[in-house]
């Protein structure tokens, strides 16, 4: 194998290829998040490969993550900084877990001091209309409806949705069996109005646009396949603009829009990080700064002194 793109020596590159794979098999991440990990990747191992002596990536220490982000990241942005640092912090584990390394360089290196970064959420309202734009009189717009009632209703990643497979399903229970990141298993009940909206899908729809095929996805295409996650976020954007949502959406609107809300009507922390699958709960103390910020708006709105 030639070198990598951005100098990375053939060993390293190689190995850098078998964890995107990994990435790519087991956590369904996008071709542009992959290509962005890969860069991320290798422009580390050249740094390394240039230092004196060489330094192969697998055996970089601690110091040398140090190093890199002393030479490379001084006066960058530090949510820059603290994304790289992500990519290394997996690919160290990674190595972890396949047995190539006993340790972990980057158990102790801490991220930057970074501004909070709020996650966009839509209101009640928004929600609503993006809920109603499909159009339910045909089998493709029951099972835009359906896709879109589960994941505000249950709060699972975009990656979780479009994977869904018919056994995971609890219909008469009202719950979805969830094999998240990691391996981690969760049941997350998403109630009677998704309920509703997913036995019409299956009942209605599914069939006729399986046109006999048969699959194991329970949201699928004409094709008798699952839908892709690019597919599924066209479709957000198309309702959006359908419901005259002009704000700026992600594919995961309306998962943040499930955990805003829910603290917005008195939801306990721990239960919405059960709920979004989240192994630590620093990652779902964001939302509290979303439902504070809504606090503050509606008081200044509304309160005769706001």
């Amino acid at each position: 194998m030639n070198a990598g793109p951005h100098g990375a020596a053939p060993d390293d590159q190689a190995l850098i290829e078998r964890f995107a794979d990994s990435l790519w098999l087991h956590d369904g991440l996008s071709h542009n998040t992959l290509y962005a990990y890969r860069k991320d990747l290798e422009l580390f191992a050249a740094w390394l490969a240039r230092q004196r002596p060489p330094v192969a990536l697998q055996s970089a220490g601690e110091a040398h993550i140090q190093g890199y982000f002393g030479a490379q990241h001084a006066g960058t942005r530090p949510s820059t900084a603290n994304r790289r640092l992500t990519v290394f912090k997996r690919f160290f584990r990674w190595l972890l877990r396949e047995g190539l390394r006993s340790d972990d360089p980057t158990a102790r290196v801490l991220a930057a001091r970074q501004g909070l970064r709020i996650p966009k959420s839509m209101s009640e309202a928004q929600v609503d209309a993006l809920l109603a734009a499909p159009d339910t009189g045909t089998p493709l717009g029951l099972r835009d409806k359906a896709m879109l009632e589960l994941m505000y209703a249950s709060g699972l990643r975009v990656s979780e949705l479009v994977a869904l497979k018919t056994h995971q399903l609890r219909m008469a229970e009202a719950v979805v069996h969830i094999s998240g990141k990691g391996g981690k298993e969760r049941l997350v009940p998403f109630g009677a109005v998704a309920q509703q909206w997913l036995q019409r899908y299956a009942q209605q729809a599914r069939a006729a646009i399986l046109g006999g095929q048969l699959s194991e996805d329970f949201f699928v295409t004409a094709r008798g396949q699952g839908m892709g996650r690019a597919m599924f976020w066209v479709l957000v954007k198309k309702y959006a603009q359908q419901a005259q949502i002009t704000q700026p959406l992600s594919p995961h609107t309306l998962r943040h829009a499930f955990a805003t809300h829910l603290l917005n009507h008195g939801a306990d922390l721990r239960a919405v990080q059960m709920l979004l699958g989240h192994s630590d709960i620093s990652t779902t103390t964001i939302y509290t700064h979303v439902a504070r910020e809504r606090l503050k708006q509606l008081h200044a709105r509304h309160h005769p002194r706001g």
